[in-house]
């Protein structure tokens, strides 16, 4: 559990309460990585500003597959779960698990595949990257702009992650998601 006070739901003003009120719309609850991070509301809203941006071209499943792979390479659970949850608006549980437990043997398409092995190369070895990583995703008919979004998702996860893993915010499990789900997510690869 994080040090970081943080009002309750029930006591939440402002952007804070608007902020909350996103959470307990869709999973009925502010996630306690949410009511962390809202502690400064203008970062909180130009992170979904940025995220909004990126989804807008890349489209929310790429936008979320990459989402996974980085937040597997980061080992945070907390978005793991949060996008697995957010996920199963966009696929089945039974194709989200294939894809959690080992996305290489998924039956993705070889252009996801190489995005969410790209994903978690931004996340474990950015420094060493090089235009052939970039070309890979080229070659398999991504733009340029796609190919930009794709390293701006996987580096806007490293960001939150990374926060709130520093900050110790505590793992919450949405409470609808499956047991196997939630051990396919949670599963190290």
């Amino acid at each position: 559990m994080s040090i970081i006070q943080t009002p309750d739901p029930s006591e939440a003003t402002g952007d804070i309460a608007d902020i909350y009120a996103k959470d307990i719309a869709d999973l009925g609850y502010a996630a306690e990585y949410t009511r962390v991070m809202s502690v400064n509301p203008e970062a909180y809203r130009a992170f979904e500003a940025l995220v909004k941006a990126i989804v807008a071209q890349l489209g929310k499943r790429r936008y979320e597959l990459v989402t996974l792979a980085a937040a597997q390479a980061l080992h945070s659970e907390h978005c793991r779960l949060a996008h697995g949850h957010k996920t199963l608006a966009l696929m089945d549980e039974t194709e989200l698990e294939r894809i959690a437990r080992d996305y290489h043997h998924a039956q993705l398409s070889e252009a996801e595949v190489a995005m969410m092995e790209y994903a978690e190369r931004v996340s474990l070895d950015s420094v060493h990257m090089s235009d052939a990583d970039s070309m890979r995703l080229r070659e398999l008919g991504f733009s340029d702009r796609e190919i930009v979004d794709i390293t701006l998702a996987a580096a806007v996860r490293n960001y939150f992650s990374r926060a709130i893993q520093a900050l110790a915010v505590a793992v919450e499990v949405p409470p609808d998601l499956s047991e196997r789900l939630r051990g396919a997510l949670l599963a190290p690869l």
